[in-house]
């Protein structure tokens, strides 16, 4: 052997034939690459011929249809990874198993809250119904898969006490301040819609009470449904000193609008400025929670259920058109009595 062989021959192997190495191999690998993209199959089609659909003939917004495109993409590979390849063979087990596997991420996919879950299940069975009406399918195995429910939410009320310190923080001498205070004792003692509030005219109210009554309201809800509601005493003097002191200032430097609340310009009050009132007032009155002109409207639903309000009585007050919608106030009462009974029954705890 030469030394010029020598130097191309491969070092001295073991018994297997190998290399001998005298410590661990050294880790080499590259950067993993990308899976190859799987064949298009008859599915793929079939949902890119729905996309197509709702953004041409249905006219879905660009960020809509990107979600549609995402949460397709994820069902065609789980149908593919399942075996299947033509629309006709899916069936209602796989809707439902790639519905499970939103949640638990059984597909390989991250799992999905509650509701990007409910959202995804609604595109798989519109998409169904897009491929039965055209007639890809014979029928719709997603026509009684419903998405998942999201619990309901709380509203979100403060204390009686959290509420005067704001409305209280709000009062000042100026024509800005009255209109102020009186807006948010306004949204308190009626519990309207903030909507319902910056919407009002001036007609709207009679600050004359009946006779053995208080001030009454006149609100215009959703689909213009009008409600008479109460107006508390100390809503009604602070809408009449702003009527009195505050309105007429700021009505001079504006063009002669009826409407209630008005700006600094004079000019019909908006829906963000009022909530800037509310937010500075809790700044000012030291409220560390996330308070919202809405806020103040499930603390007037919440405050008169605990003090003994009839559940329909607040329906009517607050304008909802089903009962149902208003008996969510009913659970924020239940765990506060969970709470009173807790701390004050001799029995409640072991």
């Amino acid at each position: 052997m030469t030394a010029g062989t020598a130097a191309t021959e491969r070092p001295p192997a073991g018994t297997s034939g190998e290399p001998v190495q005298e410590g661990p191999a050294p880790q080499q690998e590259g950067p993993r690459q990308p899976a190859p993209p799987r064949p298009r199959t008859a599915i793929d089609r079939a949902v890119t011929d729905y996309l197509q659909h709702m953004g041409v003939e249905r006219g879905l917004a660009a960020n809509t249809l990107a979600a549609y495109r995402r949460d397709l993409a994820r069902y065609s590979n789980y149908l593919a990874a399942a075996g299947l390849s033509r629309p006709g063979d899916v069936t209602r087990h796989h809707v439902t198993g790639f519905a499970q596997a939103l949640s638990d991420g059984s597909d390989g996919g991250t799992p999905l809250g509650v509701r990007s879950a409910a959202r995804t299940v609604v595109a798989v069975r519109g998409l169904h119904k897009f491929w039965a009406l055209e007639g890809t399918t014979t029928a719709d195995p997603a026509s009684d898969v419903h998405p998942p429910m999201p619990g309901k939410r709380l509203p979100k009320a403060i204390t009686v006490d959290e509420v005067t310190r704001i409305l209280e923080a709000a009062g000042t001498d100026t024509a800005t301040g009255l209109r102020d205070r009186a807006l948010l004792e306004f949204l308190y003692s009626t519990g309207a819609r903030i909507s319902e509030a910056v919407g009002l005219d001036v007609d709207d109210i009679s600050l004359q009470p009946a006779e053995h009554g208080p001030a009454i309201v006149r609100l215009f809800g959703k689909g213009s449904k009008e409600r008479l509601v109460p107006l508390g005493s100390y809503g009604a003097r602070a809408l009449d000193a702003y009527l009195v002191r505050g309105r007429p200032l700021l009505a001079a430097k504006g063009k002669g609008t009826p409407a209630l609340f008005l700006n600094a310009r004079g000019g019909r009050i908006s829906r963000q400025s009022a909530w800037t009132i509310l937010k500075a007032a809790a700044d000012k009155a030291n409220i560390t929670k996330d308070v919202s002109p809405h806020t103040l409207r499930h603390s007037f639903a919440t405050h008169l259920l605990e003090g003994g309000a009839d559940v329909r009585v607040v329906q009517e007050l607050l304008g909802h058109a089903s009962v149902t919608t208003t008996q969510v106030y009913t659970l924020v009462t239940a765990d506060t009595l969970r709470e009173i009974y807790a701390a004050a029954h001799p029995r409640a705890l072991g």
